[in-house]
């Protein structure tokens, strides 16, 4: 989402212009989205928070910290960077049939949110991502986090047999993306955004785009039946439908794809 405002002609004012681009101008100008302030607002603290964090975080890793002292680091840049209220928006040890989450998110006092905290060394990983899913699932609840303070992601989960786990964003606030592509990520966990449900848009976008997606596409036969035609434009030769979806799958398409 843009946050530049529309930008003006250096030097010349709108009443020097000619009346046709004036108006054009103006209509370049009210056309051209600003972000709103809470957005703005939202940006600014996840971009700072970065910047203040990445330092305590670096010490962290360096000293090999154990789970609690990451836990002390997340819950800062929950409340400094992401603007949740520890006492209002967070409850820790969140009991789920016996077992308990890290923490549970709350927006508007309804349970939004689980995340799986781990320590600052230890990788990420499908177990601990089917650790918080079963929260998730006993509790009905959409979204999963995981992080080890330097890393984030955030997956979402569609309910049904089976469930379907999607990786809406990862974000790791060490590497060498640049500060504006972890700020416009983590935009999406901060309360403000989680709020308004901007996640669930990016979370669709990601999912009609995932190789999943574009796996069943390639292999539709619509798709198939063009690859058979063009085939035979440039080769001559009329191949099959069904044998040209046995090539995608076998030698072409990556195997997880196809899950």
């Amino acid at each position: 989402m843009s946050e530049q405002a529309a930008q003006g002609i250096v030097g010349t004012g709108q009443a020097d212009l000619p009346k046709a681009a004036a108006g054009t101008s103006a209509r370049k100008s009210a056309g051209t989205r600003t972000a709103p302030k809470w957005e703005t607002d939202a940006r600014d603290r996840v971009r700072a928070a970065i910047r203040r964090y990445s330092k305590p975080l670096t010490d962290l890793i360096a000293r090999d910290a154990n789970e609690g002292d990451t836990r002390l680091l997340i819950t800062d840049f929950l409340c400094a960077g992401l603007g949740y209220d520890k006492y209002d928006d967070l409850t820790t040890e969140y009991q789920v049939k016996g077992e308990f989450a890290d923490y549970g998110i709350r927006i508007d006092k309804q349970l939004a949110a689980f995340i799986e905290v781990k320590r600052c060394s230890q990788k990420l990983n499908a177990k601990h991502l089917r650790q918080v899913q079963m929260y998730a699932v006993n509790e009905g609840v959409e979204w999963m986090i995981l992080s080890n303070g330097q890393v984030w992601q955030a997956y979402h989960m569609t309910a049904g047999l089976p469930v379907v786990i999607d990786l809406a964003l990862e974000v790791d606030l060490l590497s060498d993306t640049s500060l504006s592509a972890k700020t416009d990520s983590l935009f999406y966990l901060t309360k403000e955004a989680f709020k308004r449900r901007l996640i669930d848009d990016l979370w669709r976008a990601r999912a009609a785009t995932s190789p999943k997606s574009l796996a069943q596409v390639l292999l539709s036969d619509v798709v198939t039946d063009a690859v058979r035609k063009e085939l035979r434009r440039q080769t001559n030769h009329n191949a099959d439908v069904r044998e040209i979806q046995r090539i995608l799958r076998a030698e072409v398409l990556r195997p997880e794809t196809l899950v």
